[in-house]
């Protein structure tokens, strides 16, 4: 297929790009380029892309393309309630225009990259698709409003599908430090220490950047009867513990660092576990990263790469990231790039 990925400089994207490639796609990439020069390590093989905002995509852009990845968006909630007005208008109301814009280009498939945040506070018991959702954030809603919308674009001609991600974890040349196995290892690293603000009892399912990729993969090339408008949790039950356990995997992987559970922040109520027999069966997906050997992975690459404070807090956790750009006249009071 001839296929477009939104947000290709992104966290996900980047690592996406190459397994799609390898996979016999054509691929070209869509990016605002907030996170383009957020990079560890060696710099990565970006494919031809658009350097265009979201907001600003034109249909004339989408066409001759088979498929979209949309990948793009405000990516966490910390960064979400920074100002839910500019997530909604980014989150929500772009990726339904976009969206809708591949449908007027003749795209075949659009697959939406959401997140099991969907569930919110889900309590004890598995959850699979058919779950309520009870989002707990803007970030959230806004993953929920996009489902709800673009699915009402479904028909003969149009293919949505939505791939709700476990929280991602994983090295990535364009690191992410603030989500939450990236961030124990990269603290324990710089510190010795592994520390958790929460008290730990909150349920997360993660799931590695790498085999998020597989999954888009396989849903490009799944049967479309097998997966027509239809949402999909990406992750394994494995991967689906509580913070402190995942906490002392990174204990376990960082030599000589101790765990500290603060609960200075409380109890989080965003705990869920989750139901991923539906991607095992439509898609074929299995996970093959266990959250030890994720760990294991970014301790020798933050190790290699001689990872500082100064990056690991500012250059890749995204809030920080972004509120740099605007601080420093980058970026507009709408996340939008100045002349500058």
């Amino acid at each position: 297929m001839r296929v477009l990925v939104t947000g290709h400089q992104g966290y996900l994207g980047t690592v996406m790009v190459p397994v799609l490639q390898a996979a016999g796609h054509e691929v070209a990439g869509l990016d605002s380029g907030l996170y383009a020069d957020c990079v560890l390590g060696p710099a990565p093989n970006d494919p031809q892309a658009l350097r265009v905002d979201l907001r600003d995509v034109t249909a004339a852009q989408l066409a001759g393309f088979d498929a979209v990845i949309h990948l793009a968006a405000l990516s966490n909630d910390p960064l979400g309630a920074l100002d839910p007005a500019i997530t909604y208008d980014i989150n929500h109301h772009a990726s339904v225009r976009l969206a809708q814009l591949a449908k007027e280009a003749g795209v075949q498939r659009f697959l939406y990259a959401s997140t099991c945040s969907v569930y919110g506070a889900a309590g004890e018991g598995l959850v699979d698709e058919t779950a309520p959702l009870r989002p707990l954030t803007p970030y959230a809603s806004s993953k929920v409003r996009v489902e709800g919308d673009v699915s009402d674009f479904a028909d003969d001609d149009f293919s949505p599908v939505f791939l709700r991600n476990a929280t991602a974890f994983g090295f990535s040349p364009r690191l992410r430090a603030d989500i939450v196995l990236n961030n124990l290892v990269g603290y324990a690293v710089l510190t010795g220490e592994v520390r958790v603000l929460s008290d730990g009892t909150p349920w997360r399912p993660l799931v590695h950047a790498l085999d998020i990729a597989d999954a888009f993969a396989l849903a490009l090339a799944a049967p479309r009867e097998a997966i027509h408008n239809q949402a999909f949790n990406i992750g394994t039950e494995a991967n689906n513990l509580t913070v402190a356990d995942i906490a002392q995997a990174v204990v376990d992987a960082v030599p000589g660092s101790t765990l500290l559970i603060t609960g200075e922040t409380g109890p989080d109520s965003r705990s869920y576990r989750v139901d991923f027999a539906a991607a095992r069966k439509y898609l074929g997906f299995e996970a093959q990263w266990s959250i030890p050997s994720g760990a294991k992975q970014l301790y020798a690459a933050y190790r290699a790469a001689g990872l500082s404070g100064d990056e690991f807090f500012r250059r890749f956790t995204r809030l920080t990231h972004l509120q740099h750009l605007r601080d420093s006249g980058h970026l507009d009071a709408d996340l939008r790039f100045t002349a500058s």
